[in-house]
């Protein structure tokens, strides 16, 4: 039997404060969701302020890195026209997200999870998924 790691309450909680830091630290507020490796939502927080319109957003992404264990942005290179995955995103109901911000969460090399932030600028809503990510990262050394 193949025993893997899973992600805690708690975990997804460091995730959390760590984007949420992040968020204030460049004065966007952001939708942030964690999941977990099947991409089922651990927890979500939308910070005052934050967009309504990307509350979903931040959860598929986390739900595509998370089934795809690929940050989205990877995705969404291999998504567009011409190459290997084009129309990827019309996948699992529309929710696979070709867009950056979702990060996966990987335990030696195995996806436990994902963050997905959005309601800034794709590099603001990446850099904020990434701090939720190093959090763990460094929690779990």
């Amino acid at each position: 039997m193949i025993q893997v790691p899973k992600l805690t309450i708690g975990d997804a909680y460091v995730a959390l404060e760590a984007c949420r830091k992040k968020a204030k630290e460049i004065g966007v507020p952001m939708d942030i969701a964690v999941t977990d490796d099947g991409g089922n939502l651990l927890a979500f927080e939308r910070m005052d302020g934050a967009l309504v319109g990307c509350i979903q957003i931040a959860i598929d992404k986390a739900y595509t890195s998370a089934v795809l264990g690929i940050p989205t942005a990877e995705e969404g290179r291999m998504a567009q026209p011409g190459e290997s995955e084009y129309g990827a995103n019309s996948l699992c109901g529309g929710r696979i997200v070709i867009l950056g911000g979702g990060i996966p969460i990987k335990i030696k090399n195995i996806t436990v999870g994902a963050v997905g932030c959005s309601s800034g600028t794709v590099d603001q809503d990446t850099a904020v998924a990434e701090a939720g990510v190093a959090a763990l990262a460094k929690l779990m050394k």
